[in-house]
């Protein structure tokens, strides 16, 4: 999914291949250039690189007045969680995705001449026996450092990276994130204004961290041919884990749900009849209650070549909508709010947002 650069967190420019490098990146200490980067005269550069158990994804951006503009970006779905579950190991196949996507994200930071990064791993790593070894062949075959984060980082810097969609007249917000291996859930209050400009901080009144995704869910489901019946068994294991969070953060008084991940994004292409994804429609757009279960009561409707053949879906992500969906579906059913927002932003610029806030650049 991508777009046009521009002043918005998170949009993604036109993706170009870029030569190859072997510069080494990974995190670096507040305030130190990553050596090896070039610096760029507008300031610093920075980049954020999050790996996930489905996509490689990666934004190159500079601070502005009140946020930040993205410069480049790289999308790509490369499934390396598939078959953990069963396994408990990456596949070479999954690796050999990955580190080809990594290559690409490495060419990028060299040529934008990145100054600091911040470059994370998800539950894919998380789960599996090998992943500490794919982190080795990651730094000695592309040069690249990443750092596997544990579950309360997810939630926090999804909840940093969405504040700019949260209503500022609402009560508070219910965030989700769904994701490849895992999906998160938060409670937020309003959000807390800053001194001096940047992005609103998070009131994180409560969060959790399921380990169901898209991928983990399809694999034990079927996700090619999904029936209803199938389709709530997958809701009903979902919703044990959703209805211990809402046990404890429960109540919807004046709140609104805000979605970020591709199971939501999809689901308001799907909505808007896109001819073809646009992130510029979907991020920020709202849907009501209706309009969601309107959408959903589709893609089950349709059969797999259907839901290949839509344009804000297709091949790669056929097989695993329905499984996001159950998941969307349980938590609708704890927390049944009116409006849902949806975010096409996220872990991503959680870290950018996070990174410039310790440089200082807003104060």
């Amino acid at each position: 999914m991508s777009g046009e650069a521009g002043e918005i967190p998170g949009l993604d420019p036109a993706i170009d291949r870029a030569p190859l490098s072997r510069a080494r990146w990974g995190r670096r200490s507040p305030g130190r250039p990553d050596v090896g980067f070039g610096s760029d005269r507008g300031g610093a550069t920075y980049a954020a690189l999050d790996l996930g158990t489905n996509n490689c994804r990666l934004l190159v951006a500079r601070a502005t007045r009140d946020g930040f503009r993205v410069v480049d970006a790289f999308s790509r779905i490369i499934r390396l969680g598939e078959g953990v579950t069963s396994s408990g190991r990456l596949s070479d196949a999954a690796i050999v995705r990955a580190v080809e996507a990594l290559r690409v994200c490495g060419a990028k930071m060299r040529n934008r001449g990145v100054t600091r990064s911040r470059l994370i791993a998800t539950e894919a790593c998380r789960a599996a026996g090998n992943g500490l070894e794919f982190l080795d062949r990651v730094r000695d075959q592309v040069g690249i450092e990443l750092e596997i984060v544990d579950r309360e980082t997810e939630a926090r810097l999804a909840a940093t990276g969405c504040t700019p969609l949260v209503d500022p007249l609402a009560r508070g917000v219910i965030l989700f994130d769904i994701g490849g291996g895992s999906s998160e859930l938060v409670r937020l209050g309003p959000c807390e204004p800053t001194q001096y400009g940047g992005p609103p901080h998070p009131a994180i009144q409560g969060w959790t961290s399921m380990p169901i995704g898209v991928v983990t869910l399809a694999e034990r489901h079927g996700g090619v041919t999904v029936t209803r019946e199938t389709f709530e068994t997958m809701i009903a294991e979902v919703a044990v884990h959703v209805n211990r969070f809402a046990a404890e953060h429960g109540g919807t008084d004046g709140i609104h749900m805000l979605g970020t991940s591709g199971t939501v994004t999809t689901i308001a292409g799907v909505y808007l009849d896109l001819p073809r994804y646009e992130r510029r429609r979907v991020d920020g757009c709202w849907m009501s209650d209706e309009q969601v279960t309107g959408v959903v009561e589709r893609l089950l409707a349709m059969t797999y070549e259907g839901r290949v053949a839509n344009p804000c879906i297709g091949a790669e992500r056929a097989d695993l909508v329905l499984a996001g969906c159950a998941i969307l579906e349980a938590i609708r059913r704890a927390f049944p709010c009116p409006r849902l927002r949806v975010a096409d932003r996220g872990l991503r610029e959680g870290m950018l947002v996070q990174m410039m806030r310790e440089d200082g650049v807003w104060q």
